[in-house]
């Protein structure tokens, strides 16, 4: 039988308690699971869902949420068959809200603009087009093979698959969490933040330990472990390449973490 997550850090920088009555909150009666960085690894996306849905069965009474918090496509296998899960597939006892990642922003940016793809084609997007049944170029190919697989995958890219990736948005909050792709800009304020930081950010927000209005549950920047700091928490466990899949578990003012491996 599965074991129940467990909270699993106890870094400097974290909450000493959960009962301390300043300590970040999400709303009564809701528990929110927000997952990390999935890049095509659909199997993955299957043995994490499998233990949410396990760990939500002791909590009936709850409103329960999915936050995904971008980069479903890429570098792994199965970038299609993710979104179609995320599409078609969720459980249904959880309301969900599916974020863009840099990732599905290049995606999108390469089927207008063909000048995308050697960025897109160097950091994963041959496994996208591989998962689509589209033939991918190397990212030095030429204008008219890149203007083909632009091509291709315009015509293979189902219309609610294209729908979908289109209508991701950039953040959403709950009570004191603000989630985000990659982070947000220190000094500005959460309603003036930039999708462009939203999406790309890392060292100037990953080296804050600025209050930066509410506590910031962030992807984009792979770590060994989950990294929680009384700013921002960080769930981007490489799972493309470490098989490690992680999801942040909130309820109340409590933390824990569930994980694939």
């Amino acid at each position: 039988m599965q074991q129940r997550g467990t909270g699993v850090l106890g870094s400097p920088g974290q909450f000493a308690s959960s009962d301390t009555p300043l300590a970040p909150s999400v709303p009564r009666g809701t528990r929110i699971y927000a997952v990390g960085d999935i890049h095509g690894r659909l199997d993955l996306l299957d043995a994490l869902l499998d233990r949410i849905q396990y760990d939500a069965e002791d909590a009936p009474s709850l409103l329960k949420s999915l936050v995904f918090l971008g980069d479903y496509i890429d570098r792994g296998p199965e970038s299609a068959r993710v979104i179609e899960r995320l599409i078609h597939g969720l459980p249904p006892m959880f309301s969900a809200v599916c974020l863009r990642g840099n990732h599905e922003d290049v995606m999108l940016r390469f089927l207008e603009d063909v000048r995308a793809a050697p960025g897109w084609l160097t950091y994963g997007g041959r496994a996208t087009l591989v998962s689509y049944g589209v033939d991918a170029p190397p990212p030095d190919a030429s204008q008219t093979r890149l203007m083909m697989a632009q091509r291709d995958l315009n015509q293979a890219l189902p219309d609610h698959h294209r729908a979908f990736l289109s209508g991701l948005r950039c953040h959403v909050s709950f009570g004191d969490y603000y989630f985000v792709h990659a982070g947000v800009r220190p000094g500005v304020p959460l309603d003036r933040q930039r999708d462009t930081d939203r999406l790309w950010i890392r060292q100037e927000f990953l080296n804050s330990r600025a209050d930066l209005g509410k506590v910031i549950v962030h992807g984009h920047t792979v770590a060994a472990e989950p990294e929680s700091y009384p700013n921002r928490i960080g769930i981007d466990t490489g799972a493309y390449a470490t098989n490690r899949l992680t999801a942040l578990v909130l309820e109340g003012t409590e933390r824990r973490f569930l994980c694939t491996a």
